[in-house]
């Protein structure tokens, strides 16, 4: 016997150290998601993490100059902005009092581009840490391995880079993985409280004698009700994901049905409870939609004050957000407006994309279910009951829906990020198969399994893959992509600070994502200000503006460029209004800059390059590989004025280091933004004028 116990004491600290090291290594990257929050994460995925939410709460809450996307107008309002205020607004509130009293004790002003970006995403950040809290607590529930589960959630880009941005689908992936949690609490709670009712029952049946049966009956009666357990909660939950983004309620809607299905087929559950849940369930959602819809009609002024107080309302001042998203998406014309995707990108490119090896096992596993469905083979499927039942509904239900959806991007599927890790997490530690799985006996499918599927060959390699691609997707959308935007607009912010009171700021960018002007920090022109130093309020003139332009040609961009030039030489000379105009692109398109300057013989424009902004790259301008050595990156120097002659630093190509690593150069000088100012040349006798093919207005040289 104590040899045996030595032999169980060497095993258990053989496997311990694998355990220890894995929930090591969680934490790391645990600590490393929140260290992201503040170096910051430069790089900007998408327009909406910033126009959808951030740059409204700012702009309304600091009275900054801000962009109000179509999304937030009065007339037909698309979002909902309850629960941004109080996961975003609330906090500004205290940053602003916190503000007032750092700058009068330490004379700082921490009301700035970097605190406008970083403390909403700290916010993020904190409620993505839910998902970690909702996956361990099911783990723990249904005896799963949490460790494995842990580190793949902690070291996901999903969670490294889409928890710590200020996406609504953020908010959404951790209100799914909130109600997953209560679902299977109350799941597991249904089928122990189940078993123990029918067991006493049972016992009660067979019992002898009536002192026993009493006892018995006492404990059946003493058994805790669970047939409407976190029903509150889980309809306020339902409610604020669907007022949050409508698209919730494919995610909510097998998880509510688990929910009331729980205890099916048992004789202490009907259908009578199932349907007094449904019913109950809408019941206790009405607070909160009451809540949503109320909070939202007094934030668009669709409900006053007032008119509350006159009693003057009726179903005209209420609005209801997530009916008006519907509305417009049902309008195929509008949404092909935002681009339009064929129904296999969420299927064959976004799952991958985000979960990378996991994406592909999870949906190797569902066609594996599928041949089982169609083949009869009913007992080799999950229970509907199960763990396994509803964490895979969970997967492939909101997956085919949403796939049905012809605007589709990656950060639609990231609810799906809990129940993917809950059931394939593990593999990879164990690998794609642990045991043969093939029906039919072959010796290629044999070798197969051996060199690629089995535990031994597939388990490290897939690790080690799931790390590198993670990593590498963190770097490049957390660092890279985009990555220009937030430097400019820090840089513009000085700018303004520094500029003459009479001298407007003209911006004018292509090719790269929105400028959020919150982050210049300008104060709004469109309300009135408070001076506390000496109580007078006041109004702010405009003197910053922003043309973006998208993927516009360089030549038709060069022509909003002269236009906008020539419409500020007139204020110039009419009202006396300074001014300096700018140009913002990538550094991939500075040769194609100077070529559509060429076409047009723009000798009457002086343009210096002001600075470049390391890392940036922008999709929709990829460098490219073979492009010449820049002379595009700084100001040409032309040979004659008429911009004929060569660049000083161009050779001619030849196949030798110098070259190679001249055109490496090239392609890592193209990873940038540049920022170009155009000035006029005062010695050129100016005249305004306009194309006859094209009705652009251009400035003429005499």
């Amino acid at each position: 016997m104590k040899f045996i116990n030595n032999i169980n004491n060497v095993w258990r600290k053989k496997q311990r150290p694998s355990t220890d090291e894995n929930w090591s290594t969680y934490l790391f990257f645990a600590v490393l998601r929140m260290v992201l929050v503040f170096i910051p994460q430069l790089g900007y995925v998408h327009p909406d993490e910033h126009f959808q939410s951030v740059e409204i709460i700012n702009g309304d809450h600091f009275q900054l100059e801000h962009v109000r996307t179509w999304e937030f107008n009065n007339t037909m309002p698309m979002r909902s902005m309850t629960l941004h205020f109080l996961l975003l607004r609330i906090p500004c509130s205290v940053l602003e009092v916190a503000a007032v009293y750092i700058k009068y004790y330490f004379s700082k002003d921490i009301l700035w581009s970097y605190t406008y970006l970083v403390f909403p995403r700290l916010i993020y950040c904190i409620l993505s840490y839910l998902n970690d809290w909702s996956l361990y607590k099911v783990c723990r529930l249904y005896g799963l391995k949490y460790e494995i589960r842990l580190l793949t959630m902690g070291s996901s880009w999903v969670m490294l880079v889409f928890g710590t941005h200020t996406f609504s689908n953020t908010i959404e992936m951790t209100l799914c993985s909130l109600l997953l949690y209560f679902v299977a609490e109350c799941m597991i709670t249904t089928n122990t409280l189940v078993y123990k009712k029918e067991f006493l029952e049972e016992k009660y049946d067979k019992a002898s004698s009536i002192g026993e049966r009493v006892k018995i009956w006492k404990l059946k009666n003493s058994l805790p009700s669970h047939n409407f357990n976190r029903l509150f909660i889980m309809a306020s939950l339902c409610v604020a994901g669907v007022f949050n983004r409508p698209t919730f309620f494919l995610f909510g809607a097998p998880m509510v049905f688990f929910w009331l299905l729980r205890g099916m087929g048992s004789k202490a559950v009907t259908f009578v409870h199932f349907h007094l849940r449904m019913l109950l369930f809408c019941l206790s959602a009405i607070p909160a939609i009451v809540f949503f819809v109320i909070c939202d009609s007094l934030y668009y002024r669709y409900l006053t004050a007032g008119e509350i107080h006159m009693m003057n309302v009726d179903i005209n001042n209420f609005i209801f957000t997530p009916w008006n998203f519907i509305k417009y998406n049902l309008d195929s014309e509008k949404t092909a407006q935002h681009g339009l995707h064929p129904r296999y990108i969420h299927l064959l490119i976004n799952m991958p994309l985000l979960y990378g090896v996991l994406g592909v096992i999870a949906l190797a596993t569902f066609g594996q279910l599928m041949i089982r469905f169609f083949r009869g083979e009913y007992q080799a499927l999950p229970r509907v009951q199960s763990i396994v039942g509803l964490m895979s509904a969970s997967v492939f239900v909101p997956l085919f829906f949403l796939s049905l959806i012809n605007h589709q991007e990656p950060r639609f599927l990231i609810p799906l990020s809990f129940p993917i890790i809950i059931l394939h997490a593990p593999k990879l530690m164990t690998g794609f198969c642990s045991q043969y799985p093939f029906r039919s006996e072959h010796s290629l499918l044999r070798w197969f399994y051996h060199n690629i599927l089995c535990t031994k060959a597939s388990s490290k390699q897939i690790l080690r893959f799931w790390y590198i691609a993670n990593i590498l997707l963190t770097v490049f959308f957390g660092f890279i992509h985009q990555a220009g935007v937030f430097p400019l607009a820090q840089h513009f912010e000085q700018a303004v600070k520094m500029k003459p009171a009479n001298q407007h700021l003209h911006l004018i960018t292509s090719h790269m994502y929105s400028l959020p002007l919150t982050f210049i920090n300008l104060p709004s022109s469109q309300q009135i200000h408070f001076n506390r130093q000496t109580g007078q309020r006041y109004t702010r003139l405009k003197d910053f503006y922003v043309y973006e332009y998208g993927n516009l040609d360089l030549g038709q961009l060069l022509g909003k460029l002269i236009l906008i030039t020539s419409h500020c030489e007139v204020k110039k000379e009419t009202k006396k209004i300074d001014y300096r105009t700018f140009l913002a692109i990538p550094t991939s398109l500075s040769d194609n800059l100077n070529y559509a300057l060429s076409q047009i013989n723009a000798t009457f424009f002086q343009y210096d390059l002001k600075r470049i902004f390391y890392p940036h790259l922008s999709t929709e301008a990829f460098p490219n590989a073979f492009a010449r050595h820049p002379c595009k990156i700084d100001p040409p120097h032309w040979i004659n004025e008429n911009l004929e002659g060569t660049c000083f630093i161009e050779q001619d190509p030849a196949l030798n280091f110098a070259y190679i690593m001249q055109q490496f150069s090239s392609f890592v000088h193209q990873f940038g933004l540049a920022l170009y100012e155009f000035k006029l040349k005062r010695s050129n006798n100016v005249k305004l004028g306009k194309l006859e093919n094209n009705e652009k207005c251009y400035v003429q040289i005499k």
